[in-house]
């Protein structure tokens, strides 16, 4: 699909001392089938622009459409479903619950969309033994590597099989070889009917995406497309 989300005319202001306007006037259209990376300088959008993606925040103004359905910011529920169906996040920190287990952070955003708890933790534990932390199902976050954590970050962000994974700096505080094994995992999440998008300071990350989108000045500068078949 050539227009699976389409920016239109976006801009963000923030309400400060001053008026920061972060966002500047900004279209693009983005396709089912494809991994982009967000590049850019800290203060340049990068989370601005997969918060308003993820229904998280609003725009100053302009529009954003999926599927050609236009997104109504002020229908908060149905924007609270619709990003719980179709969308997942992971962020840098992981923003795992930290009185919940492994399990129970992965499979409570199952619940989101469905009543059926024995479901939700069935699919849960497969997610757990697809990203090798099966022992690691009754941990707490805080009895977790950070590699592990974003593993279980991943899996919760994946559980309903979102159309739009949206990833804000996820590799931004590992070391390179976790950081790797945590890309491959985010890369692998690749589908025909699926979008995906992250943020990155890291070029080597950022070069390996199909499309490198950089951020200047509140605008998005397209880079040439590539082939997503290099290996780490």
């Amino acid at each position: 699909m050539s227009k699976f989300l389409q920016l239109n005319n976006i801009s963000k202001t923030f309400e400060t001392s001053k008026k920061l306007k972060v966002i500047k006037n900004l279209s693009y259209n983005f396709k089912k089938g494809k991994i982009y990376s967000l590049m850019g300088p800290s203060g340049s959008g990068k989370s601005t622009l997969l918060n308003i993606i993820s229904l998280i925040d609003k725009p100053s103004n302009g529009l954003i459409k999926f599927n050609k359905h236009q997104i109504n910011y002020d229908a908060k529920e149905q924007n609270d479903q619709l990003r719980a169906k179709k969308i997942g996040i992971v962020y840098q920190q992981n923003n795992l619950l930290p009185d919940f287990t492994s399990l129970e952070n992965i499979y409570l955003a199952n619940l989101s969309i469905n009543n059926n708890k024995n479901l939700a933790i069935s699919k849960a534990r497969q997610l757990l033994k697809k990203i090798g932390l099966s022992n690691r199902a009754d941990h707490y976050p805080s009895q977790l590597s950070g590699g592990e954590a974003q593993r279980i970050a991943i899996a919760r962000a994946i559980i309903n099989d979102p159309e739009i994974i949206l990833a804000d700096e996820p590799t931004g505080s590992l070391d390179m070889k976790t950081a790797k094994i945590i890309f491959n995992l985010l890369k692998d999440q690749k589908r025909s009917n699926r979008l995906i998008i992250f943020a990155t300071h890291n070029r080597f990350f950022g070069n390996k995406a199909d499309c490198l989108l950089e951020i200047s000045d509140g605008k998005i500068k397209s880079f040439n497309g590539r082939v997503f078949n290099t290996k780490l």
